[in-house]
């Protein structure tokens, strides 16, 4: 008779998922106990999930907050799974008249809706189109705290709002004079133009190494008695396979 798999609930941060996915796809091939599934939402759907039980992982590309320690409880455990950037981009047509750099000022001026046309910045006279991450993301919230200095700042200059890094990453090849943040992971085949920033460039290296300042750390969070499966899949990603997976999907490993 064969036992029926224990599925890994795992769901959370956009940025995350094509870690996650990877690492499941080798851990279910891997192993004959557990089947992990994963599914998005962003950050802040993840650590609700498995604070409601509703998921075994939430994957986050922050730290926990306050508010949902005060909300859930203080029983979220934390386990660092790899690094990534926010890399601010640009539309190629953008990037290939020649901005290609900038600096945390000339972005949080952007999103602060003082700069609005490319002729500022020594590109085409075209109005710009800004786009940004939905409320709730991880994504957004470093974004904020980083360039706008609060992680509730408003940003006037936005024009477009994305649900996940591939929607922003969509927006941006979609367009002639965009700019957005995404996950490096999203921004390295070249589709659209990866902004040098503060004369930084993102790469592997300036990320793990923290010279480049909208480095972060991935995360998966389980909440009290992680299960069995949690725990095996864990051990999984930070292990030789699962960091093995995140070089292959463009993240950076521990």
């Amino acid at each position: 008779m064969v036992m029926a798999k224990e599925t890994v609930r795992v769901s959370g941060s956009t940025t995350v998922i094509p870690l996650a996915e990877g690492g499941a796809e080798a851990f279910n091939a891997d192993q004959s106990d557990f089947e992990a599934l994963v599914t998005g939402g962003g950050t802040g759907v993840g650590m609700k999930n498995i604070a409601e039980g509703n998921s075994d992982i939430g994957m986050a590309s922050r730290e926990v907050s306050e508010e949902e320690i005060s909300q859930f409880g203080d029983k979220f455990q934390e386990h660092l799974i790899g690094y990534d950037g926010i890399v601010i981009a640009v539309s190629k047509q953008i990037y290939d008249a020649g901005v290609t750099s900038l600096t945390k000022d000339q972005v949080k001026q952007i999103y602060g809706g003082e700069i609005k046309n490319w002729k500022d910045l020594g590109g085409p006279d075209e109005e710009m189109l800004v786009i940004a991450r939905e409320q709730g993301s991880g994504t957004r919230d470093t974004f904020n705290e980083e360039i706008m200095d609060d992680k509730s700042a408003e940003t006037p200059g936005v024009n477009t709002v994305a649900g996940s890094n591939a929607e922003i990453r969509t927006a941006i090849t979609g367009s002639d004079k965009a700019i957005g943040y995404l996950g490096f992971s999203y921004a390295e085949d070249g589709a659209v133009g990866a902004i040098t920033l503060d004369e930084v460039k993102p790469t592997a290296e300036t990320i793990k190494d923290g010279s480049y300042e909208l480095a972060r750390k991935l995360y998966f969070y389980t909440f009290g008695e992680a299960s069995e499966g949690a725990k095996a899949f864990i051990e999984f990603m930070v292990g030789e396979e699962g960091q093995k997976v995140a070089e292959e999907y463009g993240f950076v490993t521990l």
